[in-house]
């Protein structure tokens, strides 16, 4: 098994184990307060652990078992799209009202994400995860100042660095044999580890900041 494959199904099972533990958390708060918001929030965190395991255990499986030199592609792009299932569901926490910014200027920043050469399924995965990733980022923001309450910091910082991570994915495709991918995992890594901050206070206290609906 090369260091490179062994060392993107480590951060990807990382990726998952953190994901499932964010989840736990989640229902747990979702059976103590029933919560719609916490529900919503349940099925995102188990998303994104499954998309991470899905990459980790399919990297593994490629390797050890069918000796493969290199991963097949739809495994990752298998991984990512159940992650941006997740990606939604955050967004859709916030209330989303419209899939696509509305300021022409921040068109004009996402719209390359989506015009790039020998253009794939999973460079618009990304892409979309990316806006979804954003608005909540620009959501929460906007709720911290409204309220200035901590635990949305973390929420701001987690889910700021979920886009970050989903934009050098991006270029890491565009890039494939620079350490962007390795980057790009780690960075959404610990911005799930910021997010498991306040989530990890909804069993405790019954409830979080997390948007306007919670």
């Amino acid at each position: 098994m090369e260091f490179i494959t062994f060392a993107e199904s480590t951060l990807n099972l990382l990726g998952f184990v953190v994901g499932l533990i964010l989840g736990i958390f989640a229902y747990i708060g979702f059976r103590n307060t029933g919560s719609p918001t916490l529900f919503r929030l349940n099925i995102s965190f188990f998303s994104i652990g499954i998309g991470f395991g899905v990459v980790g255990f399919g990297y593994l499986f490629e390797s050890l078992v069918l000796g493969y030199t290199r991963i097949d592609t739809w495994i990752q792009t298998l991984g990512i799209g159940i992650q941006t299932v997740g990606y939604f569901f955050i967004a859709f926490s916030h209330g989303i009202k419209s899939f696509f910014p509305k300021s022409r200027y921040f068109k004009s920043i996402i719209a390359p994400l989506f015009i790039i050469p020998a253009n794939s399924i999973e460079h618009i995965i990304r892409s979309i995860s990316f806006i979804l990733l954003v608005y909540g980022t620009i959501e929460t923001i906007l709720s911290y100042m409204e309220n200035r309450k901590r635990s949305t910091i973390f929420v701001a910082a987690g889910l700021g660095l979920l886009a970050l991570g989903e934009f050098l994915g991006w270029y890491s495709i565009v890039f494939p044999k620079s350490v962007l991918y390795f980057i790009s995992v780690s960075t959404k890594i610990v911005g799930l580890g910021a997010l498991f901050v306040p989530i990890s206070q909804v069993p405790l206290r019954g409830g979080v900041k997390f948007g306007n609906n919670l």
